[in-house]
């Protein structure tokens, strides 16, 4: 984790130190935009060190690759994302934790954006999971199928918002696993600095349906945008905090990325 929060830092004073965006630019007000039409890849990571209801010595770190395509000028979007996990758990018998890495359940979404204008884009359409999961404590040994919701509003040059809604339910897989049943919120919001700099949070709000437990999380960090020719490259870092859960849930957790739009 502490590379990647290195990594994240040079590309970020790096990119702070050749950009040269002006205040108003169309392109920063949308390098945060997941239903831009643009075709983009991101790496993402989440460092959780401590978890609720569970041994202090516990922890996660998940990172995502996520690719998404738009067709149509913009007017579908399709995102695939992919999930590589390591969940490090105390070993009561011998004192040592244990930790297992690998892949998890793979998932991707289709978006229709029945709103798709430079200031407000709006899309719905279904979701699926796939039981990819290299070993069982990385994923849910069933297929899940749902619905997401994305709206993305442009409310100034300095301010942009939006929030991304997700439904999941389990519909077959291991039938000695239990089934699923998930909802998440991902409020999103940004303050341009000028320059390409910003100030952001993207924290996720989940709800575990099906064993009533939920996260909620409050986060803040800053981000970088710089354009190079056709490109757009945004990287970021981010702190989150639970302010509400029940059930074992990430206590707090650093959120680090880098986003490549390709215009």
């Amino acid at each position: 984790m502490k590379k990647i929060i290195i990594i994240c830092s040079i590309i970020f004073l790096a990119l702070m130190q050749i950009s040269a965006q002006d205040d108003n630019s169309a392109d920063m007000e949308q390098a945060n935009n997941p239903l831009a039409n643009m075709t983009a890849l991101s790496f993402h990571n989440y460092f959780i060190p401590k978890l609720t209801d569970a041994p202090a010595e516990a922890y996660m770190n998940t990172a995502w690759i996520r690719f998404a395509k738009p067709f149509n000028n913009g007017r579908f979007l399709v995102r695939a994302s992919i999930p590589l996990s390591t969940v490090g758990v105390l070993d009561s018998s011998t004192g040592n934790v244990n930790s297992t890495n690998g892949l998890g359940d793979i998932n991707v979404f289709a978006s229709y954006n029945f709103i798709s204008k430079p200031k407000a884009t709006v899309g719905v359409g279904p979701l699926i999971t796939a039981p990819t999961a290299s070993d069982a404590t990385l994923g849910t040994g069933k297929w899940q199928g749902g619905l997401v919701l994305v709206a993305y509003i442009v409310n100034s040059p300095v301010f942009q918002f939006g929030g991304l809604v997700t439904w999941q339910a389990s519909f077959a897989g291991d039938e000695n696993r239990e089934k699923t049943n998930i909802a998440a919120i991902q409020p999103f919001y940004f303050w341009q600095l000028g320059k390409g700099s910003y100030l952001r949070g993207a924290p996720i709000w989940v709800f575990d349906i099906q064993k009533a437990n939920y996260h909620i999380p409050f986060a803040f960090g800053i981000g970088q945008v710089v354009k190079v020719k056709n490109t757009l490259f945004n990287v970021f870092l981010e702190t989150q905090y639970s302010v509400l859960h029940k059930g074992t849930q990430p206590q707090s957790q650093i959120f680090a990325g880098i986003n490549i739009q390709f215009m």
